[in-house]
């Protein structure tokens, strides 16, 4: 009788205390960003070039309708000529071709046509990525006001960099918290500052059907399209690696030529 009574005893004040930290916990503050492993991650870290493949598919079926790309051109997704991509030449010109860019004056200097509409004509590797949006207040204009961010470099202009991103991707739209109050027009995130975001969840199981078959969890599209943003933030982060090793490699002999000639030196002294 005793005993359950210390039991009973014991669990009310694991509840209260789990209470307490629930009701101490600052909900006006973001979560830490998700701790995630990736495969860049380390002096020898690399991408995977399939979850690119994978992650540019997310971005252009899911990302681009409200997410601009403007330091990225077509020919960056190529491998091939010394490029850091995942696509071969070939592809990259298939894909920049899917795409409509302005096209600029014609023969008569007239930059748009009968309709007042721009002139455009199928992308070549050579261009960037297009916006989705003409300007900033248009951009404004279909999100309710708030202004999508360019993704080119999100990854490195955000504190937790991959983690973060990831972060905001599966936890857009989850449950908030009781008492938690959720802003008209805005959606819970507990990793976003305040807590309060103006996207829509972007992604949720099967938002795309990938090519090479691999199953579309919302933790694998997240994934991948972190690692495609984290390849456009830094696409010469496997260099980088490289050279990283390759000057480690010279300091060792380096420092293993000195010892031998300092032990050569000293030794003649004697």
């Amino acid at each position: 009788m005793m005993t359950m009574k210390v039991l009973t005893l014991a669990f009310a004040a694991l509840v209260a205390t789990s209470a307490s930290a629930l009701a101490a916990e600052d909900l006006s503050q973001p979560q830490e960003p998700i701790k995630q492993s990736w495969s860049w991650d380390g002096p020898f870290g690399m991408y995977d070039r399939a979850q690119l493949q994978r992650g540019f598919q997310v971005y252009k079926e899911v990302c681009s309708a409200c997410h601009s790309l403007n330091l990225v051109s077509f020919n960056d997704l190529s491998y091939e000529n010394g490029g850091t991509g995942m696509f071969s030449a070939a592809q990259v010109k298939a894909i920049a071709a899917g795409y409509k860019v302005p096209a600029g004056p014609d023969e008569k200097g007239n930059t748009t046509d009968e309709n007042g509409n721009p002139l455009m004509r199928p992308g070549i590797p050579a261009d960037h990525f297009p916006a989705p949006f003409a300007n900033e207040e248009a951009a404004r204009a279909a999100n309710g006001g708030a202004l999508p961010p360019d993704q080119s470099l999100l990854v490195k202009a955000r504190e937790g960099g991959p983690d973060y991103v990831y972060s905001i991707v599966v936890g857009d739209g989850t449950k908030p918290p009781h008492g938690f109050k959720v802003i008209e027009g805005k959606y819970y995130d507990p990793y976003f500052p305040g807590r309060n975001i103006s996207m829509p969840p972007p992604l949720t199981n099967d938002s795309v059907t990938y090519s090479d078959g691999t199953k579309a969890t919302l933790d694998q599209e997240a994934r991948d399209i972190t690692a495609f943003l984290t390849w456009a933030a830094e696409p010469k982060l496997e260099d980088r690696h490289r050279l990283g090793f390759g000057v480690m490699l010279f300091m060792l002999l380096l420092s293993g030529l000195l010892f031998l000639s300092y032990r050569k030196v000293w030794k003649d002294a004697h």
